[in-house]
């Protein structure tokens, strides 16, 4: 991907957390922003993560990746999806911040036979569900401009002292290799990892790939250990394609952002 912007002199950004368990039921009828902006306020937490597993919605709005058509962004979105009567979310990642003073999140999921990134605030619940996250409370993503890309993106923001970390990691970079050297640097060895972004060209380590610049992906049971990173994901190209599998290390550079919540697990 070629970005219109200069780039930034650091290439992971970090905050340490306080990082700990959400959990609680999203109710019927509100939409899904503000069920999940309820649940992280009664948690005492301002960002983190949230999986959406098994949540109904009626309606469930969406879009997929798509190619740029203003001649200024890499990468753009499609029209909005819009399937009729409920839908159940199979499984689905969402990070959790603010955006112009309001509590914000950026997901990726799977529902039907479609993935793609759900519109939080065009999308209700259908029924009560219970649901489990991470919080932090001295930590969050926060929807800021960036020079860049020209996006918006969840930059991590807080004066958190704790072992685990919200991060974003930039264009180009290698999704493997970076969260290693991100962890190592601040000494953690064993983790778990759970996050969402986007990768240009995904190489799996089966030999299969996702040839196409604009994809949107979720992390799908990450994990750091003795310092090396596992980096299992779903992804989905601008065709809707699907796939799943494990990154190949040194070969799958961040497309727009990588958003990751570190659960540190070793002492």
């Amino acid at each position: 991907m070629i970005h219109p912007g200069p780039r930034a002199a650091v290439r992971a950004a970090a905050v340490r957390a306080s990082l700990r368990p959400v959990a609680g039921v999203l109710p019927a009828g509100r939409t899904v922003m503000t069920a999940v902006a309820r649940l992280f306020a009664d948690a005492g937490c301002k960002g983190g993560v949230v999986w959406l597993d098994n949540v109904v919605c009626d309606p469930i709005r969406f879009v997929l990746p798509a190619p740029s058509t203003d001649g200024i962004h890499a990468a753009w979105y499609s029209d909005i999806h819009a399937p009729d009567g409920p839908v159940t979310i199979r499984r689905a990642t969402a990070t959790v911040g603010w955006k112009d003073g309001a509590p914000f999140l950026h997901c990726h999921g799977t529902w039907g036979d479609s993935m793609g990134h759900l519109l939080p605030l065009d999308s209700v619940l259908a029924a009560d569900t219970p649901v489990t996250g991470i919080g932090a409370p001295d930590a969050w993503f926060e929807a800021l401009p960036d020079p860049e890309t020209a996006f918006t993106l969840f930059t991590p923001q807080g004066t958190g002292s704790g072992p685990g970390l919200l991060v974003r990691i930039l264009p180009g970079e290698d999704a493997v290799t970076a969260i290693e050297t991100l962890c190592a640097r601040h000494g953690i060895a064993d983790a778990r990892l759970h996050g969402v972004g986007s990768i240009d060209h995904i190489r799996f380590t089966d030999g299969h790939r996702m040839d196409c610049h604009a994809t949107e992906l979720r992390l799908d049971g990450a994990t750091l250990t003795a310092g090396r990173a596992t980096v299992p994901i779903e992804a989905v190209d601008i065709n809707g394609t699907i796939m799943r599998g494990r990154l190949e290390r040194g070969a799958n550079p961040v497309g727009v952002t990588l958003e990751l919540i570190i659960e540190r697990t070793d002492p």
